[in-house]
């Protein structure tokens, strides 16, 4: 019976190449992501939709003008029509581009506030592990610094040596001790609802 429990535990640990910076980032990216929305937070997918909804704009606009139904001389007008949109196109991509630089940055999950709380703005889960170097830096943030609700920034920065077996398993207790304390550290920050 124990052999089977064991068995079990081995199937559900999270594991990941120790050599793979890449995938170390990635695992603790997805367990901050999963300890913020078991917290209550809502996932805030408004900018990924839209990157998206730009995305296929720009596709669609690129798959039509491949592949349309008439040859040269016949679709001459149509042609026209595309190279015109051409620089509306990179416009676009360069919207996206923008929102990418200006907005996202290092964020790894969007929310929107917490139900039943005071503040208005939701928060911004970033998070940070250089090339060569074993320190992961998470910060929580207000979505909307500029709001007169929004909480101080804060962040703690670890080793990931902290939360990593040798065979590379996540120690996750550990990770969301750490991380459910960041959590609670912001929370503290923020003005209260009165009752």
């Amino acid at each position: 019976m124990e052999e089977k429990k064991a068995e079990s535990t081995n199937k559900n640990a999270k594991k990941v190449n120790l050599l793979d910076h890449n995938s170390i980032k990635h695992m603790l990216d997805e367990s901050v992501s999963d300890i913020v929305t078991s917290r209550g937070y809502k996932e805030d997918v408004r900018l990924s939709n839209m990157k998206l909804i730009l995305g296929t704009v720009i596709i669609a606009v690129a798959l039509v003008a491949q592949f349309y139904n008439k040859k040269f001389p016949e679709n001459r007008d149509f042609l026209i029509g595309c190279i015109a949109l051409y620089p509306f196109l990179n416009v676009l991509n360069g919207v996206m581009q923008l929102i990418l630089f200006t907005k996202e940055k290092n964020a790894i999950l969007f929310t929107y506030p917490l139900e039943g709380s005071f503040t208005s703005t939701g928060l911004v889960v970033s998070s940070k592990l250089p090339r060569f170097s074993d320190d992961y830096t998470l910060t929580i943030d207000s979505a909307d610094p500029k709001s007169i609700s929004a909480g101080k920034s804060v962040q703690f920065t670890k080793s990931v040596t902290q939360w990593f077996t040798k065979e590379g398993v996540l120690v996750e207790g550990l990770f969301w001790k750490d991380v459910e304390a960041l959590i609670k550290d912001y929370a503290n920050e923020e003005p209260k609802k009165k009752k």
